[in-house]
């Protein structure tokens, strides 16, 4: 008896020399995903090769020199940066996406202004959010360079992909749910929290997982809001920079290459990090 797995293999052999071209988008598909992982592995191996000789004791010091070029007051603002955020974003952009999908009537015109909107914020540079946090939140609302402006606009830039994602994640969720729910007496709003919101939980924390890299990984806008000072806020109206621009800052003087490749290591350790616990929180919520 032939295993199951060779005779599915000559199975698509036989199917694909019947179809070349299906044979060729195979191939092609194939090829596609090897290329990506080899180019995500390649990346990932050079930044650790390159920054992890260069950890030292001395880049995690509470106070930033010229000597020392420590990366703990931009570890400490990036995880501050990332909570206000997602506190400003997250709460409104998961209560739109449920009015648009539970609330809302179908083929309603606002309904389909509002999405038309979020997929063309999604695609503005993030410059131009840092050009409109740099006039309205510091010049018009007088709050500087500061955390909270950078906050502020960070979470209007990701507000979209939210919302988004959200959206999709509510939708993936069989009707059948909330006409069983429905069957039980149970109304709407406790269906939505009870039934729904937990069904769509892994989708919507794959949407913040996404919104988190963006506001870890963002420069532009970051230093014409929050600026470039590399010190622990004392204060929300304080000024400070974030991993990504403290890496641009030490890369952009020419001197500090080596802390640089180092700041990439701690930022990419962040990143998995993470990603690795709102994963945890995904697989616990849909359990349970």
């Amino acid at each position: 008896m032939k295993p199951i797995n060779q005779t599915t293999w000559r199975q698509k052999m036989v199917a694909y020399r019947r179809k070349p071209r299906s044979f060729i988008l195979f191939l092609l598909v194939n090829l596609a995903a090897i290329l990506t992982a080899v180019v995500v592995l390649f990346l990932l191996v050079y930044v650790l090769v390159n920054g992890i000789p260069h950890l030292s004791w001395d880049l995690f010091s509470l106070h930033y020199t010229t000597e020392n070029v420590s990366l703990l007051p931009a570890f400490i603002n990036t995880i501050i940066m990332t909570f206000l955020s997602l506190l400003v974003a997250a709460p409104l952009g998961i209560f739109a996406a449920i009015y648009l999908v539970e609330y809302a009537k179908r083929g309603n015109r606002l309904v389909n202004l509002i999405r038309i909107t979020a997929e063309t914020l999604s695609g503005v540079p993030s410059i131009v959010y840092g050009l409109f946090g740099s006039l309205f939140f510091v010049v018009a609302l007088g709050m500087g360079l500061s955390i909270l402006a950078g906050a502020l606009t960070l979470a209007i830039m990701i507000l979209p992909l939210i919302m988004r994602t959200t959206e999709e994640a509510l939708k993936s969720v069989p009707d059948t749910y909330r006409e069983g729910s429905f069957g039980l007496g149970a109304g709407r709003l406790r269906t939505v929290f009870r039934i729904v919101l937990p069904s769509a939980a892994p989708g919507i924390l794959a949407g913040i997982i996404l919104a988190i890299g963006r506001i870890v990984g963002e420069t532009a806008a970051l230093m014409y809001t929050a600026g470039t000072v590399a010190e622990i806020p004392k204060n929300l109206l304080s000024s400070g920079r974030t991993l990504s621009v403290h890496m641009y800052a030490l890369s952009n003087e020419g001197l500090y290459t080596n802390q640089a490749f180092a700041t990439a290591v701690v930022l990419l350790v962040l990143v998995l990090g993470i990603n690795a616990l709102a994963g945890f929180i995904a697989r616990k919520v849909a359990k349970g």
